[in-house]
């Protein structure tokens, strides 16, 4: 499903079933230890996506790590991102020489409680979502925005290596062409001597899953 909203040479694999079998990396296991059994099965299938992923990218299978923040360690040469939420899990790369980054995210498509909403959105993003909700009321727009700004944190931090919170951007969508703008609320981002004020991305609802991903191309 993810791929749908993702750049075609970014390579993708997702399932909607725990890939137990899949084979861990020794030096994976490490990040496994102490973890409880829905957390393993998380790791497992999402690494197990990742790999068909760089398969199809044309890549041997590799480990892939965890950094300080849970972010992935790629393989030098690749960049990417993973998500998994509840019957959904998927993995997305590229060659780093045509994306700098590339951030996806999956949600159930659920309301999203009030507080949350309060809590990850600035006012002018609480009157966009009141007027998606009015035009196009068959979607939990918060929801929607919630998976979005994961997707600008996946994307930012390879590029910024700094934190970015939910209020840090303010994001637009685009209900008829399936896009949002992210627009950043913090300066000094700057890639190739250029510097980055906004991301774009995709988003889709299919099969009771939000889909959000966003790909920074290079010499954009």
């Amino acid at each position: 499903m993810i791929q749908q909203i993702l750049p075609p040479v970014v390579a993708s694999a997702d399932t909607t079933a725990d890939l137990l079998d899949s084979p861990v990396f020794p030096e994976e296991e490490a990040y496994l230890e102490q973890a409880v059994e829905h957390r393993r099965r998380e790791f497992v299938t999402t690494r197990g996506c990742a790999r068909s992923a760089m398969t199809a990218l044309g890549l041997p299978p590799a480990p892939v790590g965890s950094g300080a923040k849970g972010e992935p360690q790629w393989p030098a040469g690749v960049t990417g991102s993973m998500t998994h939420c509840d019957g959904y899990r998927a993995a997305a790369v590229s060659h780093s020489r045509d994306y700098h980054s590339v951030g996806i995210d999956a949600e159930r498509h659920e309301p999203l409680p009030a507080e949350v909403v309060e809590y990850v959105t600035v006012p002018e993003e609480r009157a966009h979502l009141r007027e998606l909700a009015r035009t196009h009321p068959a979607v939990h727009w918060a929801t929607v925005l919630f998976s979005a700004k994961e997707t600008v944190y996946k994307a930012w931090y390879p590029l910024a290596r700094r934190w970015l919170g939910f209020r840090d951007a303010r994001l637009t969508f685009d209900p008829d062409a399936g896009t949002y703008t992210a627009r950043l609320l913090v300066s000094g981002l700057v890639v190739d001597g250029v510097r980055i004020g906004w991301f774009t991305g995709h988003w889709s609802v299919r099969d009771g899953i939000v889909l959000t991903a966003i790909a920074v191309r290079r010499g954009r």
